[in-house]
C-alpha cells in the first residue's frame, strides 16, 4: 500500500473517531443531564454532572496517553475505568427511570458525584504536575568543592615469566648410578627351610 492511502486511510480514521466521540458525548451528555435532574439536581446546574463524569474521563484518557512509561499511569487507568462504569451506569439509571423520579439511594449517589470527581481530578492533576515536574529537572551538576575525587585504581604489577628449566642433556641421565635393591632380613625363625 503507497504511502499516500495510508496517509488519506489515517486522516478517515481519525475523522470518525472524532465524530463517533463528539456523538456519543452529546447522548451521553444528555442522559447525564436529565438523570441529575431525576435526583433533584436544579435544572440549571444539570449540566454539570456530565461535564464532571465525562470530563474526568476524558483527563483521564489523556494522562494514560501521555504517562505510557510512568507509574502513574496505574492511577489514571483506574480513573478511567470507574469513569467509564459510572458514566455507564448513570446512563442505564436513566433508562431505567425513564421519567420516573429515582429512589433516594439512587439521589444520593448521583448527589456524590460531584465532590468524588473533583477529588478524584484534584489528585490526578497533582500527579501530572509531579510527573512533569520529575521528567523536566535537569540533571544535578556536581559540586567540585563538594565532591572528592574518586581514588585512581593501581594498575596491576607486571610481573616476568619464570624462565623455563634447562634440558637435561641424555649422557647425564643415563651416568646415574642405579638405587640398589634392598631384600627385607626376615628373623630366623621366619625362614625356609633350605635357606
Amino acid at each position: 500500500m503507497n504511502q499516500r492511502a495510508m496517509r488519506w486511510a489515517r486522516i478517515f480514521a481519525v475523522l470518525v473517531i472524532i465524530g463517533v466521540g463528539a456523538a456519543a458525548f452529546r447522548l451521553s451528555f444528555s442522559t447525564l443531564r436529565d438523570l441529575a435532574k431525576l435526583a433533584h439536581v436544579p435544572a440549571s446546574d444539570a449540566w454539570l454532572l456530565p461535564l464532571i463524569i465525562d470530563g474526568t474521563i476524558v483527563q483521564a484518557t489523556a494522562a494514560v496517553l501521555v504517562l505510557s512509561k510512568s507509574q502513574e499511569r496505574r492511577w489514571f487507568t483506574g480513573v478511567l475505568v470507574v469513569g467509564a462504569v459510572v458514566s455507564v451506569a448513570g446512563n442505564s439509571l436513566h433508562a431505567i427511570a425513564n421519567g420516573h423520579e429515582l429512589p433516594a439511594w439512587a439521589c444520593a449517589v448521583v448527589a456524590a458525584i460531584a465532590p468524588v470527581g473533583l477529588l478524584v481530578d484534584t489528585h490526578g492533576l497533582a500527579l501530572l504536575l509531579r510527573t512533569t515536574a520529575r521528567n523536566t529537572q535537569p540533571d544535578p551538576v556536581p559540586n567540585p568543592m563538594t565532591e572528592t575525587a574518586p581514588e585512581p585504581i593501581p594498575e596491576p604489577e607486571l610481573v616476568a615469566p619464570a624462565p623455563a628449566p634447562a634440558p637435561v642433556p641424555v649422557a647425564a641421565a643415563v651416568r646415574r648410578r642405579p638405587v640398589p635393591v634392598v631384600r627385607p632380613v626376615l628373623p630366623l625363625t621366619a625362614r625356609p627351610p633350605g635357606v
